[in-house]
């Protein structure tokens, strides 16, 4: 019996409609790994880890402006914050100044909104800060002993990573003498002299004192740029002996809030 032989253009057809099918197959697919792989980066920046970078020179010479750090989210939501910690917080209220946003292309805010949905940039990171936790609720921190060094619950420290002005021993231009409330923490810049931290902020509605709450995470790595790639230690051997002498009581209550973070 004789086939009776397909045309050629209903072939050509046919096989035109299976490459349009799998060409859509194929671009379903990429958006839908493109949307989990979004929603994965939110939640990770949202629940787990964030970047943010560095704006000024208050935590030099542990961290540089414009490195990129890597921020730990669990802390403190999870993980207690420990003495010594690197933490970003928002403003507690009036310790950053007003900052001027220069006027960008719809095309810049697109990309810009996109790497920060991601965690990949901080668009935000101005309306932030960086500081190294010193006291916790229950503290009692004072400034400075005849040796020029800062006390946590009568515990002289050696600070090996903070940055002095040459021939200057005195870790702090200003004398305190505080003890922090619950639900707070004293924070300072590693950069002693150049660092407007929990010393110079004790005129606002908080008494310099950062509300835990307001703690976005602990820095734990620079990740920019590559050759000061480096995980940001604490220095818990620094802090041990305050550690041991903390009081058991639970301290007094924080003062009432008056920031807007």
């Amino acid at each position: 019996m004789t086939e009776t032989p397909v045309p050629t253009r209903q072939r050509g057809g046919r096989r035109g409609g299976r490459r349009s099918r799998s060409a859509a197959l194929f671009a379903r697919d990429i958006i839908i790994i493109f949307l989990v792989a979004l929603l994965a980066s939110v939640l990770i920046k949202t629940f787990l880890v964030r970047s943010f970078y560095i704006p000024s020179r208050s935590m030099e010479n542990t961290l540089q402006i414009n490195d990129r750090i890597l921020v730990n989210e669990l802390e403190p939501n999870i993980i207690p914050v420990s003495r010594g910690d690197v933490v970003v917080f928002k403003d507690p209220g009036g310790w950053l100044q007003p900052q001027y946003e220069p006027p960008t292309t719809p095309i810049v805010t697109a990309i810009n909104w996109a790497l920060d949905a991601v965690g990949l940039a901080a668009t935000d990171s101005n309306d932030h800060l960086i500081k190294r936790v010193i006291g916790l609720p229950g503290d009692h921190v004072t400034c400075c002993n005849a040796l020029g060094q800062m006390s946590v619950n009568d515990v002289p420290l050696n600070e090996p990573y903070i940055k002095l002005p040459d021939g200057v021993t005195k870790v702090s231009d200003l004398a305190f003498d505080v003890t922090v409330p619950a639900g707070s923490l004293w924070v300072m810049g590693d950069n002693r002299y150049n660092s407007a931290d929990s010393r110079y902020n004790q005129d606002k509605p908080d008494g310099g004192f950062v509300p835990i709450s307001d703690v976005v995470g602990r820095a734990l790595w620079i990740t920019w740029p590559s050759s000061r790639w480096t995980y940001l230690d604490n220095y818990s051997a620094v802090f041990r002996g305050a550690k041991d002498a903390a009081p058991t009581s639970p301290p007094a209550s924080s003062p009432p809030s008056g920031g807007s973070g």
